[in-house]
């Protein structure tokens, strides 16, 4: 149930069983104003999604407006499949690293960890970021981050950040122009080639990796290298999310190589769904193979074949494929004797 995409599966079997703490990182990027780019929220209140995502995830309901937020054709949340996985084995830990929202979730009791960041620009004109200090934040919560439990289970929810990590790996000389994945089934090409192109024209030969960061990046990805190389391979570490994930690697990879620098990565891996592995308009696999570290990834082999709720058959359709960490839960979900339709049942549970 669990598929290896690279690398062995030693690194996934061994976490079998054994307790995880959940990191949600969140943030806004003005990118995701651009109408007709993404489908990850409500039309209008795209900004809410990493609010809703937080509040739902941690509390099983949304406080910052009436409805869970789904797409505008009636796909509901990835934070459906990761909530329902907390139900039915909890998380030890789930914590909120605000990278720049514009809404703060109304969560109690749940540690968020606030780093006075502010949300980022729209890339076609500039996102307009302080990479450096962003990473070396990211860098500071790597080195001092106690993980309590086996594992860290770090997610997403970044609305256009299939976007924003296209223009990354661009800009960073990485030859992946057709690798990104999107929310939607029928990805707007024209809309995202257009914002990309207009990202790389501020590009100038001479920009150093964090220039090119700063113009075109998104809070998250820069974060994430920060704190993969502030943990320095001292903790096990899930990245849960499928290209943007993989991003934040290549970012990794650039600075180790400007520095001269190596990084172990046995305790590091990344987990997808099948939806985005199956993606023929992407390539996860190809993505990953661009990278000098050796990654263990994997995607865990779950759909709705079995549902009969139309929002979830979506899923199946390709209109929604990752997201607040979707795809790690589910292979936490199964490599702690969940099975696929105990997993559907709490999923279909809380549409209702």
């Amino acid at each position: 149930m669990i598929k290896n995409i690279v690398g062995t599966n030693d690194f996934i079997e061994f976490l079998r069983g054994k307790s995880a703490t959940f990191l949600l990182a969140v943030s806004n990027t003005k990118t995701a104003d651009i109408e007709g780019i993404t489908q990850a929220g409500i039309p209008g209140k795209i900004y809410l999604t990493p609010t809703l995502d937080s509040e739902f995830l941690t509390c099983g309901e949304v406080r910052s407006l009436e409805s869970i937020a789904e797409t505008p054709k009636g796909v509901p949340t990835p934070a459906l499949l990761t909530r329902a996985t907390h139900l039915l084995k909890p998380f030890s830990n789930i914590e909120i690293l605000n990278l720049g929202i514009q809404v703060a979730p109304k969560v109690d009791y749940f540690k968020t960890h606030n780093f006075s960041i502010s949300a980022s620009g729209d890339i076609s004109s500039l996102a307009n970021i302080d990479a450096m200090d962003v990473f070396k934040k990211g860098l500071d919560f790597g080195q001092n981050f106690e993980c309590k439990d086996e594992y860290i289970i770090l997610a997403e929810s970044v609305p256009s950040g299939t976007t924003t990590a296209a223009a990354t790996a661009l800009a960073l000389d990485y030859d992946c122009k057709e690798m990104f994945s999107s929310s939607f089934k029928d990805v707007p090409n024209d809309i995202r080639n257009k914002t990309i192109q207009s990202a790389l024209s501020n590009i100038k030969e001479s920009d150093d990796i964090f220039s090119r960061l700063s113009k075109v990046s998104d809070n998250m990805l820069i974060f994430t290298a920060g704190f993969i190389l502030g943990l320095n391979n001292q903790a096990k570490v899930i990245l849960a999310g499928g290209t943007q994930m993989a991003c934040a690697l290549l970012i990794v990879n650039s600075i180790l190589k400007q520095m001269q620098g190596h990084l172990e990565t046995s305790n590091l891996a990344l987990c997808t769904t099948k939806w985005v592995y199956e993606d023929e308009k992407s390539d996860i696999e190809g993505l990953l193979k661009l990278n000098d570290l050796k990654i263990n990834a994997y995607y865990a082999d779950f759909d709705f074949k079995d549902s009969s709720h139309p929002a979830l058959k979506l899923y199946d359709d390709g209109e929604a494929k990752e997201g607040v960490g979707a795809g790690a839960a589910l292979t936490y979900a199964l490599l702690n004797g969940i099975s696929k339709e105990e997993l559907t049942k709490k999923i279909e549970s809380l549409l209702g």
